[in-house]
This record gives structure tokens, sequence and C-alpha cells, in this order.
């Protein structure tokens, strides 16, 4: 350990992370200590670190923090995540980041503070990267604004920000590629109004949760990555140059959903709990010959009779290898989703689900069987109530039956059940 040079040591304390294991360690020698002070690049003080972040109190904290940051020259990535702290005061953060501003690389922060302070205005910008803030008030972001000239991935929870400065903020990005906004509190200027325009040429990945919008639209001609999880929105509108490859939509109430010409690089659709009119749904992503999984789980039809066409799947998608299928099944399903002769020719993974178990599942698992030759492996879910009719129990065991006839026809299949 002694030959170690002390770049190496600091390399090493960076990888333990955590605070209070960084000042034991750093304890072994002089050679250690010289290390944690000069050549320590990342510090994370975490609730789960250390069970007594719980105990102490927020002006211990504060002291315990401070005096840490301030023996360390050059730290690059700093972490401050501390589920029990309510409000830091404003004078030690602002400490922390004046201290570390002309190094600091990543910032992980979700304390509020007291009185509020504008972290954006405090944090180092020139060789920031990494910015997720959770907790925080943005506010005065002007046209002129001060540029991130390296920022890369902005993450903001719980944040108050005006719809204005969060869009201001990102032009002010020109170099960021990943975005996630979760729970904003949106400021609008038109109560009556709630509408968010975003715009960004480098954006590839964006992430949005739990939020209420009239209208969101995002301009982003590199964006390959979209998920909206959790969200209330009228109009959603992706204008971008068809580079999108991933979507992903989960529990998302939306009237109008548009990804304009964004759909013929995408290769992966994701879509559960969602209600949807699948003649225009499908209508949207019917130009992605490129797609490769197409996941709809849970979702609901708008109009009693549509039916998932699983023939128009086939045609419009040659490459698809992995189909995932789960809604509430009708006659109509097996009746007009399952006609015509096509194959699924590269399907290679199939996952079918129930909500309610039906004799109408096991005649529509063994109708796609029979349509994917190249079929490999098959995933079964379902729910079980743990309270179950008599009914229910002969369903289930004609279930089973019937798969276990399908294996002995399928015999190189891999089969797998999962219940909850």
């Amino acid at each position: 350990m002694e030959y170690l040079p002390v770049e190496v040591i600091g390399n090493i304390l960076s990888r333990l992370g955590a605070a209070r294991d960084v000042v034991i360690a750093s304890a072994t020698c002089r050679k250690w200590q010289e290390a944690w002070r000069n050549h320590l690049h990342t510090l994370t003080f975490i609730s789960n670190d250390w069970s007594l972040y719980h105990e102490f109190s927020t002006s211990r904290l504060e002291i315990l923090i401070t005096q840490t940051i301030f023996q360390i020259n050059g730290l690059q990535c700093l972490t401050i995540i501390l589920d029990d702290v309510d409000e830091f005061s404003a004078a030690p953060v602002i400490a922390w980041l004046m201290y570390t501003r002309e190094t600091l690389r990543q910032l992980h922060y979700n304390v509020r503070t007291t009185p509020n302070i504008n972290i954006l205005e405090k944090c180092g910008r020139q060789k920031l990267e990494v910015l997720a803030l959770s907790h925080n008030t943005i506010t005065g972001v002007g046209p002129s604004y001060q540029k991130f000239p390296c920022l890369k991935s902005l993450s903001l929870s719980y944040v108050s920000v005006s719809a204005l400065d969060l869009s201001l903020l990102l032009t002010a990005c020109p170099k960021v590629e990943v975005l996630t906004l979760v729970s904003l509190d949106i400021v609008m200027s038109d109560p009556q109004a709630t509408t968010m325009d975003l715009s960004s040429n480098s954006l590839k990945d964006i992430y949005v949760e739990a939020i209420s919008l009239d209208k969101f639209t995002l301009e982003a001609d590199s964006l390959e990555k979209l998920h909206l999880k959790d969200c209330t929105l009228e109009v959603f509108e992706l204008v971008g140059k068809g580079m999108l490859r991933f979507l992903k939509i989960d529990d998302v109430s939306v009237i109008h959903l548009d990804i304009g010409e964004s759909a013929e690089n995408l290769e992966v659709v994701d879509v559960s709990n969602f209600t949807i009119m699948w003649a225009k749904f499908h209508y949207m992503i019917s130009r992605s010959p490129k797609l490769r999984k197409l996941r709809l789980w849970g979702v609901v039809f708008d109009d009693e009779d549509e039916v998932v066409d699983i023939e128009t799947i086939s045609s419009c998608f040659p490459l698809l290898s992995h189909l995932s299928l789960s809604y509430d099944l009708r006659e109509a399903a097996i009746q007009y989703g399952l006609q015509g002769s096509f194959l699924l020719e590269n399907v290679v993974v199939l996952e079918l689900g129930w909500s309610v178990i039906s004799e109408l599942f096991s005649h529509w698992v063994s109708g796609l069987l029979e349509r994917c030759p190249r079929l490999r492996k098959l995933v079964i879910h379902g729910v079980v109530s743990e309270t179950k009719t008599q009914e229910e129990c002969n369903m289930l065991a004609n279930f089973t039956s019937c798969i276990v006839r399908l294996m002995r026809k399928y015999l190189h299949l891999e089969v797998q059940f999962e219940y909850e």
C-alpha cells in the first residue's frame, strides 16, 4: 500500500463515495490523508449511508458537511440527499456551492433552504455536467441567462418553476442530452392556460412524470427516447426529425398525442395503463419499419368494438421480435384480431397477460402460437385473486390443461408463468 501513488488512493476513496467511509479510510496514514485532501473527487451525504444522519439535528449536519467539504480541494462530484432534513439554512449551502464552483462537475441536491436561494446562480457553471435538484425553487431565468456550456444531464424533481423559466433554462444548456422532470410545480402567468413549450437541439432522452398541463409541446430534433409516466395532458406534441427510437407511455391521460414525423426510426413502443383509439394509435406508429419490441399492456380501447389487429402488426413491423399484449379480451379479439393467414415471422419472445381470466384467453394463446413460427419463449402473466369462486378455479384448471397440451405440441418452447 505504501507504494501506491496518492492519485490512485484518491480514486479508491472516491469509489467509496460515502462521506463517513471516506473519512474513516483517510485516517489510515498521512499519505491517505493527503489523498483525501487533494485527490478525492467524489463525496456523498445520503441518508441511508449512515444511521446517525437520521438522529443529528439540522445545525449539526450543516457543521458536519461544512467541515468535511472544506478539507477537500478539487471536489468534482457532490451528492447531498438527506430525506429526513426539512431545510438547511441558506448560508452554509451557499458556502458549499461557492467553495466547489470552480471544480464541480456533478451536483445532486435535494434539501430546501431557508430563505430560498437560487442554486443555479450559486453553483459553478463552466464545468458542471450533471445537475439534479429536488425540493427547490428556480426563478429569474432571463433571455440573456449565463449558459451552462458543459451540462449534459438535468434532473428537476418537486421543483417550483415557471414554464417560461424552464424553457429559458433548457435554452441555456446547449449540450444537454438527458432531461428528467418529476412532479414539477409549474407556475403559469395565465392560470387559465397551462401550456409549456420546450426546445432543444441536443436533447436525446426525456423522462416526464406526474405533470398536468393543457398542452405540452416539445421540439427536439435529436430526441431518441421519450418516456411519459403518470401525466395528465390534453395535448402532447413532439416536433422532431425522425430520430426517436424508444417511446414509453405509462398510466398517462392524454386526449391528443402526436409524435409527428418522429416514428420512422422507432425500435421500441411500450404502452401500459392507457386508453387508446387503436386506429389512430396504430396510424401514429405504423410508419416504423424498424420496430423490434411492441408492448400494449393493460390498455383500454376508447371504442368497445375496437381490437388490436395482429395481421396489421405483422405487415407493418416485419422486424418485430418481442411482442407483449394484455387487455380485456372479447369475442371480437379472437374473431377479427386473429383472422387471416398471416405470420409473425421474427417474433421470438411472446408475453401475454390477463387481469380477469376467461375461456377466450386459452384460444388467444393458441392462435398466437400458431402464427409465431420462430418463437422461443412464451411468458404468461396473470392476476390470481386470493378468494376464488368455483368458476374461477375451473377456468384456471382448464387453462392449465390447455397450456400442457400446447407444450406437448411446442416442445422447443421455453414457458414462464408470472402470477400476482
